[in-house]
């Protein structure tokens, strides 16, 4: 695997370094030992899938508070998303800072998301599969969110037109720091 630092410290894009042949490819997807030695946390507590109808379906912006924070391994599976990780740690230098990228079946590249960091991706394709695995499991009490077009992150979403939302990600309140 290859990690690749963003501007957000931790937040890392994860690449596969495929073994190709005639037949195709092989690579590792997830090696415990690799995301310690890149400084990642290895801890896989849940896995989950999102099966996304509609392009511009948003999910997010979501984190879990302490002592459930986690981190997410993101990886799209069937069609392609715009993955964002923002930084909501208190006193952090790059509170309210957010990178974006695009992950796609095709492309096959992973985005780690540390504890610490809200999650929000958007559809940019119909039926589109997510699947990504957690550090901690999902604990409602601790769940915190804030707007998807919240003015304190500024995220730049490709899709502004039309957005789906659950009504739970529609009344999520803007951030206070």
């Amino acid at each position: 695997m290859i990690f690749t630092k963003t501007p957000l410290g931790d937040v890392t894009l994860v690449e596969l370094q495929p073994l190709a042949d005639e037949r195709g490819f092989f690579a590792r997807a997830w090696c415990e030992k690799e995301f310690r030695d890149a400084g990642l946390n290895p801890r896989v507590t849940q896995i989950n899938f999102s099966y996304n109808e509609k392009r511009g379906t948003l999910r997010g912006v979501h984190w879990q508070e302490s002592p459930f924070e986690e981190a997410k391994l993101v990886r799209c599976t069937r069609g392609s998303i715009f993955d964002v990780a923002v930084d909501v740690r208190p006193g952090s230098p790059t509170l309210g800072q957010w990178f974006g990228t695009e992950l796609s079946a095709s492309n096959r590249t992973m985005l780690y998301i540390p504890e610490g960091f809200a999650h929000g991706y958007q559809i940019l394709e119909d039926e589109t599969d997510v699947l990504y695995q957690t550090s901690s499991p999902y604990a409602p009490e601790s769940e915190r969110g804030a707007r998807w077009d919240d003015s304190a992150f500024g995220i730049h979403w490709p899709i502004t037109e039309g957005v789906i939302l659950s009504e739970k990600d529609r009344s999520w309140p803007d951030f206070v720091a």
